[in-house]
């Protein structure tokens, strides 16, 4: 079965996520990248929504029972720098794709899946089930500077701040109160239905949008270049 999967209704793509707790991995990467350049190359789709098939989660973030094993052997590390690496490619390509990318977030996201959240041009969410955490603070991984700056580009710096110092888990509908989702709704299928209802309301030329995300968004990819690029390299995550 396919990790990821992609639809077309009407001018808005569906980018499923279809893993359980859609871990990011390396297959993860690689099968994003590919849905996400099948999209592009479709001229009838206007709008991307990033979908869950899974009923508890969006995604958990990083899976951990890959890169941790990587870690304790000397002969993966490369592995896992690859893995870093493609992680950026997947925020950059939400950062500047020339259509809107909007998350239906229908279950638990945490970790990475926060950041393929922010890194995503709009956020839905469900009010009733699910929270939106940034653990790393918790089980003692800091998250690279790229991944804070795309973050930050979602999230008021005050509620940032909160969030990222404490762990506490948070709701769509506070997540809604600071205006980093546009609506919360109660259930799943409402999520979906208003994020793919906003999403077929966009008809913008391809070029001119993907220019002023890549024009709104150069600060963080020059942030992915000239910070998070070392740290990869030395993978010393902790001074």
């Amino acid at each position: 079965m396919a990790i990821i999967s992609w639809r077309r209704e009407g001018t808005v793509a569906v980018l499923s996520m279809d893993n359980g707790e859609n871990r990011q991995n390396p297959a993860f990467v690689e099968a994003f990248l590919d849905a996400m350049n099948a999209i592009e190359a479709d001229p009838e789709t206007h709008a991307v929504v990033i979908a869950s098939s899974d009923v508890k989660n969006w995604t958990q973030g990083l899976d951990l029972e890959w890169i941790m094993p990587a870690f304790g052997d000397p002969a993966r590390h490369d592995e896992i720098r690859d893995l870093l690496r493609g992680l950026n490619d997947v925020s950059a390509r939400c950062l500047t794709y020339p259509m809107p990318v909007v998350a239906a977030i229908t279950g638990h996201t945490y970790g990475y899946g926060v950041v393929l959240a922010c890194a995503c041009d709009f956020r839905f969410m469900r009010s009733d089930r699910g929270f939106f955490c940034l653990p790393e603070v918790d089980i003692n991984i800091p998250l690279l500077p790229g991944w804070q700056a795309v973050v930050k580009k979602a999230l008021p710096t005050y509620w940032f701040n909160e969030m990222y110092l404490t762990g506490r888990r948070v709701t769509g509908n506070e997540l809604q109160e600071h205006h980093v989702v546009v609506k919360s709704c109660e259930g799943a299928e409402p999520v979906v239905k208003e994020a793919m209802a906003f999403a077929a309301t966009f008809h913008k030329g391809r070029q001119v949008f993907g220019e002023m995300k890549r024009r709104k968004h150069r600060y963080i990819l020059e942030v992915f270049r000239n910070e998070d690029t070392p740290i990869i390299d030395s993978l010393r995550l902790l001074p």
